[in-house]
């Protein structure tokens, strides 16, 4: 019975997916997912990015949020990506493959900074999601609380940290976490985010 459900779950999302306007216009434009008009509706509303701007792309697979960053922050800008999935290159984008969670992997990108401070940390980050929330949370808000951790370590004094996230047990927790550490915290839901995914987006700056 459980797996039947599944499937039937599973044939509706992708049924949703494949009907989906912003899915489809991604498919027209070449761009690589519809991930890319989250990122756009968010940076109309808020002003995210500047020309020039240094930005890591934590969970950037298949590379839509980096590849929206680099036609807005122009060569002059650098931008640092890095997944546990492989992702297709992008010119200006420097990506390491691999779990952030691995020192070596984490040495890697902290080393290629020279030390410059990141204007902006975004993260898009999610694990498999399992359908069950009582298993899902927690890894949603432990790979959060890693975002997090970066965030405060390579971001300017005016950094902006964005994060993909999810309303759930822990959530209000964490959010206090983030309160502490930026002066400025709001939580966004584009327009391009489904109706009933618990999936929003923090944006916090110093």
């Amino acid at each position: 019975m459980i797996s039947q459900k599944k499937s039937k779950s599973s044939h509706r999302w992708l049924s949703e997916h494949f009907q989906d306007a912003y899915v489809k216009k991604a498919q027209k434009n070449k761009i690589r997912s519809r991930a890319w008009f989250k990122l756009e509706q968010l940076d109309k509303s808020n002003k995210l990015f500047k020309s020039g701007m240094n930005v890591i792309d934590l969970g950037s697979s298949p590379g839509s949020w980096s590849q929206y960053a680099m036609q807005k922050i122009g060569k002059k800008g650098r931008i640092i990506a890095c997944d546990i999935l492989p992702m297709k290159p992008i010119i200006g984008v420097n990506f390491f493959q691999g779990d952030f969670r691995n020192k070596k992997i984490l040495n890697l990108i902290l080393n290629s900074l020279h030390n410059i401070k990141l204007d902006l940390v975004m993260s898009d980050m999610a694990p498999n999601i399992t359908g069950n929330f009582s298993i899902d949370m927690p890894r949603i808000i432990n790979l959060s609380q890693l975002a997090l951790k970066i965030s405060d370590y390579v971001l300017s004094k005016n950094g902006i940290f964005l994060l993909k996230s999810f309303q759930g047990e822990g959530f209000n927790e964490f959010y206090k976490e983030i309160k502490i550490l930026f002066s400025k915290v709001k939580i966004c839901k584009p327009k391009t985010s489904r109706t009933r995914s618990r999936e929003i987006f923090i944006l916090a700056t110093r």
